[in-house]
């Protein structure tokens, strides 16, 4: 099976300090990425084949600090590994919810359906019978939000997760301007 080609991811920057959010005051390790900057590198990354290693090229205008570039290749991934781990914390925290809405939908479903067999055994008129389907069908009804959950709503956190795990991993490359 052949290696697969890398995604390559180019920024064109007048300097390193774009790439970051300039209001962040965190030491350069644990700063944010400008959000645009990363707007881009995510919609690059999603459009990206899912095994493919992933290079991010940044072409700049002028020579970064002594250091600063050594640094950046780890203050991306970093990055990239808090919102990740954030990420995982919002899916575990999401199925927490999930189950407490289950409980909670099936103590009251099975309340709803205990109380309209108990109104079932009353008569066969009209209103009985209509509070009973009503009871019954307000039970079900407690049970969409943790279908909702369990069906639905953790796809999208647990592929943002895999993306952001993905990008903690991204080789950086950095291409400084040629000095005459």
């Amino acid at each position: 099976m052949p290696t697969p080609s890398p995604v390559s991811i180019k920024l064109k920057l007048r300097e390193l300090a774009q790439l970051f959010n300039s209001m962040d005051p965190s030491p350069f390790h644990d700063r944010d990425l400008d959000a645009d900057a990363e707007e881009f590198i995510l919609s690059w990354v999603n459009e990206a084949p899912h095994g493919d290693p992933i290079v991010l090229t940044l072409h700049l205008e002028t020579t970064p600090p002594p250091g600063r570039a050594a640094e950046v290749e780890e203050a991306i991934r970093h990055y990239f590994g808090t919102r990740a781990e954030m990420k995982q914390r919002e899916f575990r925290q999401l199925m927490r919810r999930g189950r407490m809405s289950l409980a909670v939908g099936l103590l009251f479903l099975g309340a709803c359906l205990g109380i309209s067999e108990l109104l079932a055994t009353f008569s066969k008129n009209a209103l009985p019978t209509l509070l009973k389907e009503s009871i019954t069908i307000g039970g079900w009804v407690a049970m969409w939000r943790p279908l909702e959950i369990y069906l639905y709503d953790w796809w999208p956190l647990r592929a943002e997760y895999r993306m952001l795990e993905r990008l903690s991993h991204l080789d950086v490359r950095l291409v400084l301007p040629e000095t005459s």
